[in-house]
């Protein structure tokens, strides 16, 4: 099996490049390509072309647009990365043969409620990040039977910046935190991500499951505040030096905090489907992150 991964410097990438190599051969691009195969989404023609060029079984994309709120004022970029490229990709797949995994958000929903989302509600996104994730799913559908969109919330990795080494360090830094507790979703780690992305493609590739929208996000869940608290929480029983503990993390709500891009307060995904289809536990969101915390510290 070949397979082209584009995004591999990203959070879920750079995971992807471990889990994918059992499969087969990975041809994997990071923007600025390489070797004359072009990797920068914001060419949506020049992927397409590199599709074409390497002709693979399964194309993945980890690639995004993933700056909420400037989104909001560079709409243009933001689709182009979001819509119009992955729907170039789906295009090309099509004509080579390839299937297609894209991944997508909880931003496609607008937060309402406390059920979590199933894969068939409506979508409703609240900002500009929201909405052009969404077209791009429609696209991939529209042009391409053979897609695995998995819609995840909440990701990080023990590389690069996430919320949880955020947090570590303003609790170094400040007598207290305030965080938001009105929105509620599962943090969802890179490496579970990409783990249970290869188990998923070896199903569809061996017919043993359905091509189409699959939820993806670790068990449980909890708010921001609940996320900062655990963090601070296990660094605190580390040993790690902060000026403030557990007991200072306060809650605030979202209005307190006005940011560029309306986020949904609803971000719980409800995994069943995916749970069910490919066989595979997603385990509960503390476990994940305490793992990245033992690598971090």
């Amino acid at each position: 099996m070949k397979i082209l991964l584009f995004g591999r410097n990203g959070q879920v990438g750079w995971e992807l490049q471990r889990s994918l190599v059992p499969l087969g051969e990975v041809v994997s691009l990071d923007r600025a390509g390489e070797a004359g195969l072009a990797g920068d989404l914001a060419d949506p023609e020049a992927v397409a072309r590199t599709v074409l060029q390497v002709r693979p079984d399964v194309v993945v994309n980890a690639a995004a647009y993933t700056a909420v709120d400037k989104a909001e004022s560079d709409q243009r970029l933001a689709r182009t990365i979001n819509a119009e490229a992955p729907a170039a990709i789906a295009r090309a797949s099509q004509e080579v043969g390839a299937a297609l995994v894209h991944y997508s958000t909880d931003y496609v929903f607008d937060g309402t409620g406390t059920r979590p989302w199933q894969e068939q509600d409506t979508t409703g996104p609240l900002s500009v990040y929201g909405q052009t994730k969404l077209e791009g799913e429609q696209r991939i559908a529209q042009a391409l039977a053979r897609h695995l969109i998995l819609r995840t919330s909440w990701v990080y990795g023990a590389r690069g910046g996430n919320f949880a080494k955020t947090m570590l360090r303003l609790a170094r830094e400040r007598d207290e935190l305030k965080v938001v507790d009105d929105q509620v979703g599962a943090p969802t780690g890179a490496d579970l991500l990409a783990d249970v992305t290869a188990h998923a493609i070896r199903s569809c590739m061996d017919g043993r499951a359905a091509p189409g929208v699959y939820h993806v996000a670790a068990g449980g869940e909890t708010s921001w505040h609940g996320y900062a608290r655990f963090v601070v929480g296990k660094a605190q029983q580390a040993g790690q030096v902060l000026k403030a503990g557990p007991h200072k993390v306060v809650p605030i709500p979202s209005s307190a905090f006005p940011t560029p891009a309306r986020r949904p307060h609803n971000s719980r995904l409800d995994t069943s489907r995916f749970r069910a289809t490919f066989g595979l536990a997603l385990p509960h969101w503390e476990q994940g992150v305490a793992r990245m915390l033992q690598e971090i510290f």
